[in-house]
């Protein structure tokens, strides 16, 4: 079987979302910030097995701009997406606390469909962080599965896109 679907990557500007893409689809980090403007769409495929069956899953990827002044255009970008990846940067905790936004308007587009809670950039923090128990908590509230990520050492950042890719699926099949 073969599925196409759409996914979104939300989140504030500069928590990593456009890194963490970059590090999943050519398997490379660059320091160099830039700024998203609306949207850019990657690709990836993968194989996901689901019961006895294989599934090549082609994932559409749309990295979108963080940020309140793209608001009412950002939504237009949500429809017909199958799933999200939030993303926060574990150095600012007011990136997690905007993640509830983010999920209440992406929810209202697409209903109910799977998410994956993302702290990024692990590596410039302490292991005991705080904001990884609330980052927790989140997820737990809107029943997703959370990840503490760095773009730039690759930790965990194919979990957490295969994660989703088996959510995606499952709500498929």
């Amino acid at each position: 079987m073969v599925l196409q679907k759409k996914i979104c990557m939300l989140g504030d500007f500069a928590v990593g979302k456009t890194s963490l893409v970059h590090r999943y689809v050519e398997g490379m980090f660059s320091d160099k910030y830039l700024s998203t403007l609306g949207a850019k769409v990657s690709r990836k495929n993968i194989v996901i097995s689901h019961h006895d069956e294989t599934v090549d899953l082609k994932f559409l990827i749309w990295d979108i701009a963080g940020g309140e002044k793209f608001d009412v255009m950002v939504r237009s970008y949500y429809n017909g997406a199958a799933g999200a990846i939030l993303v926060c940067d574990l150095t600012r905790p007011e990136t997690l606390a905007s993640l509830t936004k983010y999920i209440q308007d992406f929810w209202q587009i697409n209903a109910n469909t799977p998410l994956v809670i993302v702290g990024n950039k692990i590596d410039l923090v302490s292991q005991s962080s705080i904001m990884q128990q609330q980052l927790a908590e989140l997820a737990s509230q809107y029943h997703a599965p959370h990840f503490i990520s760095s773009a730039k050492t690759g930790q965990n950042v194919e979990s957490l896109f295969l994660t989703l890719g088996q959510a995606v699926v499952s709500k498929q099949i």
